[in-house]
């Protein structure tokens, strides 16, 4: 279906772990996205680090260690957690402040987790969508759609995937993301023509296309709605300053307001003109076109 006002993008805001571990902050980010921002969904993000990560990663520093939150990587992952205890309360913040809730599942126990929360969506991360044992549960244990991104990810993986989809008869219940995973990315490195790509390659059979985005400013964003994008989801935060990777590529409550009063706005106006001239026109067209003026003869009109 075409993007316009009556297929309006969803606008997604991910806090992912942009909480620093703080359910309360999770809390009021949830309550800025849905009430200052207008967004429509607010996503988090769950792993089991003693599961995801291997012991020599566990145990290894941070990358960055201004951006740790542990000693370890281990630790600086499991600071960032929350149980699912938690996501249940945090989704019935989001139903409370008339948002829909979703997250993104990195391993198998997650997914299990998060799949018994019934959320509407669980995104699948571009480092996870080649972990074909946890799509293969979800595909069959989990009704609800499943929204993919194509970061860091082959031609050949992204044929396998789709492959899977089509083989357990859940392709409708696909959508597919653009992405270029970085944090943040380069303008040239953003790539919109990749929706375009996909639109044209399976926007037939899958739910829809999306695009996510992990650049600075909002420009791309609405270049990628006019491209077909019917999912715009974007990292967010209350203070970009913030320790943490994802902060620098976020965006801060009023560029996500924008973001989401100017989809919209966009959205409504991809249409045709339903008639020549639109009633709006009339009264300057009566006023301003130009037309042939009588002829003057001896300086009066023939």
């Amino acid at each position: 279906m075409e993007i316009g006002p009556h297929n309006v993008p969803c606008v997604v805001a991910e806090i992912g772990c942009n909480h620093k571990g703080d359910v309360e902050v999770a809390k009021e980010m949830i309550r800025v996205a849905a009430s200052f921002c207008g967004v429509d969904v607010v996503k988090f993000q769950k792993r089991c680090p003693r599961e995801l990560l291997t012991p020599q990663q566990y145990a290894a520093p941070h990358p960055v260690p201004a951006n740790s939150y542990g000693k370890t990587y281990g630790e600086h992952r499991e600071a960032l957690e929350f149980d699912v205890e938690v996501h249940r309360e945090l989704k019935r913040a989001c139903e409370a402040a008339g948002v829909t809730y979703a997250c993104s599942t990195w391993d198998m126990t997650s997914a299990r987790e998060i799949a018994s929360l019934e959320p509407a969506y669980i995104k699948i991360p571009s480092a996870c969508n080649t972990h074909v044992e946890m799509l293969s549960w979800l595909l069959d244990n989990y009704a609800g759609a499943l929204h993919v991104s194509l970061g860091m990810t082959t031609r050949e993986e992204e044929g396998r995937l789709l492959a899977l989809f089509r083989e357990r008869g859940r392709v409708n219940d696909l959508v597919l993301y653009a992405c270029t995973s970085g944090y943040p990315v380069a303008v040239e490195d953003i790539c919109l023509l990749e929706i375009d790509r996909l639109r044209v390659s399976y926007g037939a059979e899958v739910g829809a296309i999306g695009f996510s985005g992990h650049h600075l400013g909002i420009a791309p964003d609405i270049a990628a709605v006019t491209l077909g994008a019917a999912w715009v989801e974007r990292h967010f935060t209350l203070n970009r300053a913030w320790k943490g990777t994802d902060h620098a590529a976020s965006l801060e409550p009023d560029g996500m307001r924008r973001l989401a009063r100017d989809i919209r706005n966009v959205a409504t106006a991809l249409t045709y003109k339903p008639q020549a001239i639109l009633a709006v026109e009339q009264a300057q067209r009566a006023k301003l076109k130009w037309r042939p003026r009588p002829a003057l003869v001896d300086g009066a009109a023939a």
